[in-house]
C-alpha cells in the first residue's frame, strides 16, 4: 500500500515507517505540521523544523504546513487538507502513524483519513513499552530526549542519547513516578539522529537547554547531515 507518514522526527513516527516498510508498504511522503506552540494535544512541536534533515537522509519527500492554532479542530482541518494534497500528488492510499495507546489521537486521525478515503496503519499499536524501547535499540535506532515534563525526569535527561542502561533507569523511574515508559502521554519527546532508514546520521552542532524547574526542552539551534561518518 502507498502511504504517507505523519512525521514528527521522534522515535515513534520514525519507527512506524521502519515497520511499515518491513510489512511491505511503500512510504511515498512525510507529512509534518508545524504547530503554533507546544500546547497542541494532537501534534509534536519541539525541533520539528529539523525533520527536513531526516527527510533528506531517508530520501522521502516531505510536505509541511504551518498551523496558526492549537485548537484540535483547526489542526484536524489542516491535516485533512494536507492529506488531500498528498493523495493528489503521491497517490497515497493511507497513512502510517506512530500511535501506541492514545485512542484520542487514533480517532482523530481515522476521522481525517475517512474524509479522504484513506486507510490508517498503526504498526506500534499496543506494543509493550519496555520491549518496544529495547526493540528500538536492537534495530539500531539512535535517539535523544528533547523534552521532559514529568515528575522523575529532570534536566539531566535533556539531550541524552538513550541506550539500554538508560532504559533500565527509566523503567525504575516510571514504576516510581507513574509515567509511561514509552512517553505515550507526552512525559518526554524524542528526536532520531540515526537509524537504518537514514543514509547519513544527523550531527547536532549547537543546542540550548531550557528548564523551568519542572519542564524542559533541548532546542536544536544548528544541525547538519553527517557525511563523514
Amino acid at each position: 500500500m502507498k502511504l504517507a507518514s505523519l512525521f514528527s522526527g521522534g522515535k515513534d513516527s520514525t519507527y512506524a515507517i521502519h515497520l511499515a516498510q518491513k510489512q511491505g508498504h511503500e512510504v511515498k511522503c512525510l507529512l509534518s505540521i508545524f504547530t503554533k506552540s507546544d500546547e497542541s494535544h494532537l501534534l509534536h512541536h519541539p525541533n520539528i523544523q529539523w525533520t527536513k534533515l531526516q527527510a533528506e537522509s531517508m530520501q522521502i519527500p516531505q510536505l509541511t504546513i504551518n498551523s496558526t492554532s492549537d485548537e484540535t479542530g483547526d489542526e484536524l482541518s489542516i491535516l485533512e487538507n494536507l492529506l488531500k494534497i498528498a493523495k493528489e500528488k503521491y497517490r497515497i492510499e493511507g497513512i502510517v502513524h506512530g500511535g501506541i495507546k492514545s485512542n484520542f489521537q487514533r480517532e482523530k486521525f481515522e476521522k481525517a483519513c475517512s474524509k479522504n478515503g484513506l486507510t490508517v496503519v498503526a504498526p506500534l499499536w499496543n506494543l509493550e513499552p519496555e520491549k518496544y524501547m529495547n526493540d528500538l535499540l536492537d534495530e539500531n535506532f539512535i535517539f535523544i530526549m528533547i523534552t521532559v515534563s514529568s515528575n522523575g525526569l529532570d534536566d539531566s535527561w535533556l539531550g541524552k542519547t538513550i541506550g539500554h542502561s538508560e532504559i533500565i533507569i527509566l523503567k525504575k523511574l516510571s514504576d516510581k513516578f507513574g509515567f509511561n515508559l514509552n512517553f505515550e502521554g507526552g512525559e518526554a519527546e524524542t528526536f532520531v539522529v540515526d537509524c537504518p532508514l537514514f543514509s547519513n546520521s544527523i550531527k547536532i552542532n549547537q543546542a540550548e537547554k531550557k528548564w523551568d524547574g519542572y519542564r524542559g526542552r533541548f532546542e536544536i539551534v544548528d544541525a547538519e547531515l553527517n557525511y563523514n561518518a
